[in-house]
């Protein structure tokens, strides 16, 4: 990983579902952002190209999304490609049959392309389908070589459970971005953010929507850059905005206390955790599947 800006940017969603009109919202925020900050990394809410909305049937929102690449990403692939930073977006997409739907986070690199899509591997229980929602769960982690550093992706909920970003940090994650559309409270946000860069010394960039979505529902913004070492070194208000901040490896090695057991990096440690889950990984699997079956 090489230093650079990263920001992470928070707008309200359309008042009702118009992809179209919400992509174009998203494309400013990010030229905006891009022009202003000169972050290589942008990050966008969590479906940021729709909201949230019950009324909507796992079906009718197949209808207004569409596959990635397609035309649900084309329009920050353009954004991307101009100002030459990589985004992540949040966005449902389109799945093979009609009413699967994923909530999904999409990586696209500065030359416009996509990159990598991770799909929520933890639907809140509102959006799930199996427990009467809408939004398919999605079975892989995603991490991305770049000329960044190494990226993943987690979407909000996914920040409660600290396995998905531990088989990031595995796969060699340096930075995990975390578009969101959290409700619950500030202190949740604020403590799985800095917990998960802690827990797998990674930087975490966190954009959480802000204002209302199509039902009504109020989020809190305060968007988050977190360090390695859990420092909180950029943050947003409750108003649409950005927040950006440096992300310097060099210097978040500097911030780890004497006697650390992280003394030259971190690459010693991703490969005995590796050894450690392919040591135990069928008995963990195990273990999952009987606490919970479905």
């Amino acid at each position: 990983m090489r230093a650079f800006t990263a920001a992470a940017v928070q707008f309200a969603p359309e008042p009702r579902p118009d992809v179209a009109a919400a992509l174009a919202r998203a494309a400013s925020w990010t030229a905006r952002c891009a022009e202003a900050t000169g972050a290589e990394l942008i990050v966008l809410p969590e479906t940021c190209t729709t909201g949230f909305d019950p009324a909507l049937t796992a079906g009718e929102l197949w209808e207004i999304v569409s596959e990635i690449p397609g035309p649900v990403t084309e329009p920050l692939q353009e954004t991307a490609r101009e100002h030459g930073v990589h985004v992540c977006l949040g966005t449902y997409e389109r799945g093979p049959a009609p009413g699967v739907v994923y909530n999904a986070a999409v990586l696209i690199g500065p030359g416009g392309d996509v990159l990598g899509v991770y799909r929520k591997t933890h639907p809140f229980r509102v959006e799930d389908v199996r427990h009467g929602g809408w939004a398919t769960p999605g079975t892989d982690v995603c991490v991305v070589d770049t000329g960044l550093g190494r990226i993943g992706m987690a979407i909000c909920f996914d920040g409660d459970f600290p396995e998905l970003w531990r088989v990031q940090a595995v796969r060699g994650a340096e930075v995990v971005c975390r578009p969101s559309a959290l409700l619950r409270s500030a202190d949740i946000w604020e403590l799985t953010c800095r917990a998960r860069a802690y827990d797998n010394h990674v930087y975490v960039v966190a954009a959480n929507a802000v204002g209302a979505d199509p039902a009504g529902t109020l989020y809190f913004g305060n968007s988050m850059i977190v360090t390695p070492v859990a420092e909180v070194v950029a943050r947003a208000a409750s108003h649409e905005g950005w927040t950006a901040a440096r992300l310097d490896p060099a210097a978040a090695m500097a911030a780890l206390t004497p006697g650390s057991s992280v003394p030259h990096g971190f690459d010693h440690l991703a490969e005995r955790n590796l050894e450690l889950y392919r040591r135990h990984a069928a008995e963990l699997l195990g273990e999952a599947a009987t606490r919970f079956p479905h």
